[in-house]
């Protein structure tokens, strides 16, 4: 078998494609050459046009693609393309078999970068790994995220978790809208305002989806996206997000400690120590908090409410919890613990919301898992500046999509 036949094998030519010529240059004292591959078409052969037509080459062009290393060698394909005439008079160009239109990479290329992507490579590494620059592959990476975004359905969506992420600290924030049944983003959007939630809406709508079928939205506090499900997924019920209130009591706990800490040296280093769960501290830290809040009746009992509070996780029944919550809230108030009243006062102005966390049994660790993966890739790339590049990423990680590229072999 002559090396014609066997890169027709590796490649998969089907007539009327074939191989006219190789050539392996390696210019002296260096360690890497170029291979170059030479593809061609019978001579009179007839291609298919958009009505499956046979028809006859009109001209060609000439074309070139990055293909995978040849060992330690660059490689590239050449061919003439031929373009045919349409029986409507249009002049079409054939679609090769191992190439996308407009691509100046292989498919076997573009699957392999996506690959390396997969297993975790960030993308300016790949590139650097695959010989090209960061921005060619970003390219390749953000046609077949969306593409494969675009076909994504969403026909089955009736739980949806919202939360928000910056693509760097503080810079270019994001939504991420999830699917908390099958634990995936289906939908991300630039910016954190209400038209994120119409935005929404309407892709839920475009992919066989049914905005009335969404029957729980978990969200923060936030305003913007309160009135946002309120307009455009009004048969929806708004269920608050038990991580995002478990953090506002954490911050409530956090301002009592640096109020106390003004005034109580043997505070300093023990922000952490009182901001744990008591059953997430190691035997020497809950020796050492059992002792400051003896010391800190204050800090005492408001770590006590902090820790009773966790109780309304754990109810099933919604009368429970609504006594629960009311005789907690009652508590607090005939406290002079002022960080926790503004707690209390948060919690009665979204009082359904939070209830309806009972009710609807969501699970919103979904999204903190979510959120995970994203601040995860964030710190391999050191943060993104481009916006486009970070949405299409978080599809990338979580949104379990569907690829067209060919499977490349792990």
């Amino acid at each position: 078998m002559n090396s014609a036949a066997i890169f027709e094998m590796a490649l998969g030519l089907e007539l009327p494609w074939y191989i006219k010529e190789t050539k392996l240059t390696k210019p002296e004292n260096k360690q890497r050459g170029q291979l170059d591959i030479y593809i061609d078409f019978k001579f009179g052969s007839k291609f298919k046009d958009d009505q499956g037509v046979a028809c006859s080459v009109y001209d060609t062009e000439d074309r070139s693609w990055q293909h995978l290393n040849f060992f330690e060698h660059n490689c590239y394909i050449h061919a003439r393309v031929p373009r045919i005439e349409q029986k409507d008079g249009k002049v079409k160009t054939v679609v090769v078999p191992w190439a996308r239109p407009g691509s100046g990479f292989t498919l076997l290329f573009e699957a392999f970068a996506m690959l390396l992507i997969e297993y975790e490579m960030p993308v300016s590494k790949v590139a650097s790994t695959l010989r090209v620059v960061a921005h060619r592959l970003w390219r390749v990476f953000n046609f077949w995220v969306q593409d494969g975004v675009g076909k994504d359905s969403l026909a089955e969506v009736k739980q949806v978790g919202i939360d928000d992420t910056s693509s760097k600290k503080g810079h270019n924030y994001v939504t991420v809208c999830a699917d908390l049944e099958t634990r995936r983003v289906i939908y991300v959007n630039e910016g954190r305002e209400g038209k994120v939630i119409a935005n929404l809406a309407a892709a839920i709508t475009e992919k066989e989806g049914d905005v009335k079928a969404i029957s729980h939205v978990a969200i923060d506090m936030s305003p913007a996206y309160i009135s946002g499900v309120a307009e455009h997924l009004p048969d929806a019920q708004i269920v608050f997000d038990k991580f995002h209130i478990v953090a506002l009591l954490g911050k409530a706990m956090d301002e009592l400690r640096k109020g106390e800490r003004k005034e109580a040296e043997m505070l300093k280093g023990h922000k952490y120590t009182v901001l744990y769960r008591y059953a997430n501290l190691t035997a020497k830290k809950q020796d050492e908090l059992d002792y400051l809040l003896m010391i800190y009746p204050r800090l005492g009992e408001g770590y006590r409410l902090k820790e009773l509070f966790s109780t309304f996780w754990e109810l099933d029944n919604t009368q429970e919890a609504l006594a629960f919550l009311t005789f907690w809230c009652d508590m607090v108030m005939e406290t002079d613990i002022q960080p926790f009243k503004h707690f209390v006062k948060t919690l009665k102005t979204h009082w359904s919301g939070i209830m309806n966390y009972v009710k609807a049994k969501i699970n919103s660790g979904v999204m903190e898992g979510i959120n995970n993966k994203i601040q995860l890739a964030k710190r391999r790339a050191r943060g993104y500046r481009n916006t486009t590049n970070f949405i299409n990423m978080i599809y990338f990680i979580a949104g379990k999509i569907k690829f067209n590229y060919p499977y490349y072999p792990s």
